[in-house]
């Protein structure tokens, strides 16, 4: 199954570093969080990536072709005809596509732009900024289980994100975009997608978090995959402060994985 991350936007609250670098190439203890994110899905078998990239792509490019040199201990040896010996080869099981979705594209007319990739498949997605300890096989069992287009993983966290009204057997009755409410269920990402989603993408235009969510949500067609275990975006300076010390203190909730 393919997993599709959202690389793309501009970062502009988090200028400090995306000025530099796409946010999603943000290094927590010196692996951009992106990184980290693949590494999330692949823990759970999930190896495939399609990333929608668009703000200073090429970065993302270079990255993923110098992977070796970036993970690896490398010899160069100019007196022998420029040779060059990688040790310890640090490769992962990886199929990533990278995709140029446009440098002012929203979400939904990124997702749009990438269906040729994805296919007449469901597919999973999630934002290149946040980091979790979700369960993805459960949560894809769960979307599976309940038949309808759209899951979205519901986080309870009182921010500044798309609020969720979650009504029985977890249906999400309406979905209100920066809303803010204490205590509420919030947007987390980490969804899953049946095919028929590209059905409400129009263009380069549309964002995924208003019209086609909401008309989802309306339609009893988006589903609340509730999570109560860790989960953290960076969308600040302060926030990306906080992953970076969680990292470097062995505290790192979203590390499922084993070196």
């Amino acid at each position: 199954m393919k997993v599709v991350l959202l690389a793309g936007g501009l970062g502009t609250r988090i200028s400090e570093e995306s000025h530099l670098k796409p946010k999603p190439m943000i290094e927590i203890g010196g692996k951009p969080i992106l990184w980290h994110i693949m590494k999330e899905y692949s823990h759970y078998g999930f190896n495939e990536f399609i990333i929608c990239a668009g703000y200073k792509q090429h970065v993302i490019k270079e990255y993923f072709a110098n992977y070796y040199l970036h993970n690896s201990d490398i010899t160069f040896d100019f007196a022998s005809d420029n040779k060059m010996v990688v040790h310890n080869n640090v490769a992962e099981p990886w199929k990533v596509t990278i995709v140029d979705t446009g440098l002012n594209t929203m979400t939904g007319g990124r997702v749009k732009r990438i269906r040729e990739y994805v296919g007449n498949e469901t597919f999973m997605l999630t934002y290149g900024d946040g980091v979790s300890d979700v369960n993805m096989q459960t949560l894809l069992e769960f979307h599976k289980n309940h038949g309808r287009i759209a899951t979205m993983t519901a986080v309870k966290l009182g921010q500044r994100f798309g609020v969720l009204n979650i009504g029985e057997n977890c249906v999400i009755d309406t979905f209100q975009e920066k809303g803010i409410h204490g205590g509420a269920r919030i947007n987390g990402g980490y969804m899953v997608f049946e095919p028929a989603i590209f059905n409400y993408l129009e263009d380069d235009k549309t964002v995924l978090e208003k019209k086609p969510l909401e008309t989802l949500a309306a339609e009893g067609q988006l589903m609340a995959y509730k999570h109560n275990g860790f989960w953290q975006c960076m969308d600040t300076k302060r926030e990306m402060d906080k992953l970076e010390e969680m990292w470097n203190t062995n505290q790192a909730p979203w590390k499922t994985w084993k070196e």
